[in-house]
């Protein structure tokens, strides 16, 4: 287990958060790029986003080849991860911040990925690449490589963190939280992909019993930064119903949505029992008799 992460930066202390230390602001991070023990690590759903600009000394970790295994439909082994922690220059006590493209879809992946491991000495800037382009930051194209570390990685704990397909029936069955992050009409089933993506092998629509939709942006300002948390709770539990003691599982299509959505109710309102499902609609709809609901539940919002 890694050091804890350090103090929280001002400008989010304020917004109500249950752990603002895990979130920094672009203004913190274009502060602290130079700090020795400071990694920066872009994770993009466009992985050839980084070889045309990227934040100066980031490196680039890419969430298919670097975090699952190529064989097993699975994430790395602890060997795997040990190397490529060794490969970034990432040691023990080393400050890791993640951030990518989509509003840090990829990067609350990789943060969640990381957490498997247990390392926590991670941060996200809040609103991702985005937001540090808008706002005219510089960019480079010149590769960072820092000296191999003598990193040694935590046996994987998927346990805590992760659901798998028993898991999710179980809790379906005992009417457990669960949240559908997707699109609307991918909940609905009318659509069996996000608006402008291609089908991406379910072959059924819908969404599990018992899930409510709060689809991942509604967590999110125009400019791709958390809302306070005050505004969270207005939507997941004033709006949903949630309540933060209740174990809960997130999911969406492939995982990468529903990190983001585990992301803000464990560490921005303080859910003690929050679980990705990272199979989501990919393995769920494709599942044989997985029981499935189409159409708009109760609690849902449109």
């Amino acid at each position: 287990m890694t050091s804890p992460v350090h103090a929280a930066d001002p400008a989010v202390a304020g917004r109500g958060y249950t752990a603002p230390e895990v979130l920094v602001t672009t203004s913190w991070l274009a502060e602290h790029l130079g700090d020795a023990n400071l990694r920066l690590l872009e994770c993009d759903e466009d992985v050839l986003l980084y070889d045309f600009g990227h934040i100066p000394g980031a490196q680039k970790i890419d969430w298919h080849a670097d975090l699952n295994d190529p064989v097993m439909r699975d994430y790395v082994s602890r060997e795997q991860f040990q190397a490529l922690l060794r490969r970034l220059g990432i040691d023990n006590d080393t400050l890791v911040v993640f951030y990518g493209d989509k509003n840090n879809w990829w990067a609350a992946y990789a943060f969640w990925v990381f957490q498997l491991f247990g390392f926590s000495n991670a941060r996200l800037p809040d609103g991702g690449r985005l937001k540090w382009e808008t706002e005219q930051r510089s960019l480079i194209t010149e590769r960072s490589d820092f000296p191999t570390s003598t990193f040694v990685a935590s046996e994987r704990d998927d346990a805590r963190i992760r659901a798998f397909l028993p898991d999710v029936l179980a809790h379906s069955k005992a009417h457990g939280q669960m949240v559908d992050v997707r699109s609307t009409p991918e909940y609905t089933g009318d659509k069996l992909h996000m608006p402008e993506y291609p089908q991406e092998g379910a072959m059924r629509g819908g969404h599990v019993p018992g899930a409510r939709s709060v689809p991942w942006a509604r967590a999110a300002n125009a400019d791709g930064t958390f809302k306070s948390a005050d505004e969270l709770r207005a939507i997941y539990e004033g709006e949903q119903q949630l309540t933060p003691d209740a174990p809960t599982i997130t999911y969406c299509r492939i995982g990468e949505r529903s990190s983001h959505t585990w992301f803000a109710l464990t560490y921005l309102l303080g859910y003690g029992d929050v679980k990705n499902y990272d199979g989501s609609w990919t393995e769920y709809g494709n599942a044989v008799r997985t029981p499935i609901v189409t159409g708009t539940a109760p609690l849902a919002t449109t």
